[in-house]
Order: C-alpha cells, then structure tokens, then sequence
C-alpha cells in the first residue's frame, strides 16, 4: 500500500521545469499515486535516482527516454 508522496517531492515538483521528462513523470505519477517502487523497478533504478528526476535534480539518460515516454503515454490512456 502506498502513503503518497511528501508534500516536499510535490513542491519541488510544481516548482520544477515541466519541459523536462523526470519531471513529467513525476507529475503524472503524483497525481495518479503511482509509487516511486513501482517505476524504479519498471525502469531498472534506484527509487532515489525516480526522486531526482521528479524532481528535475537531475535528467533521466537518454536510454530511459522511450519507456519513459511510454510510461507516460500509457498513463493517459487511463
């Protein structure tokens, strides 16, 4: 069972560039209360690493764009 995300990781997920794909991520999975496990598993990372890029502190690389971008797609679809 998931407890949702701090009100911390969803301000500076408000605050951060919504251009950037980490943190499109993180605002659809904030907003449909996806867990952070669950995509860092999916992508193969650290639950830190799905922070980062939630938060724009850093750009997931390039070889998790296209599941990214799927991930995202697919959460639309919902």
């Amino acid at each position: 069972m998931s407890i949702g995300y701090s009100f911390r990781t969803v301000q500076l997920n408000k605050e951060a560039d919504k251009t950037r794909l980490g943190v499109t991520l993180g605002k659809a999975c904030i907003g449909l209360g996806i867990p952070v496990v669950s995509i860092a598993s999916k992508l193969g990372v650290s639950r830190q690493t799905v922070y980062n890029w939630f938060t724009g502190a850093h750009d997931p690389h390039e070889s998790h764009a296209k599941e990214i971008a799927r991930l995202i797609n697919s959460f639309k679809r919902k």
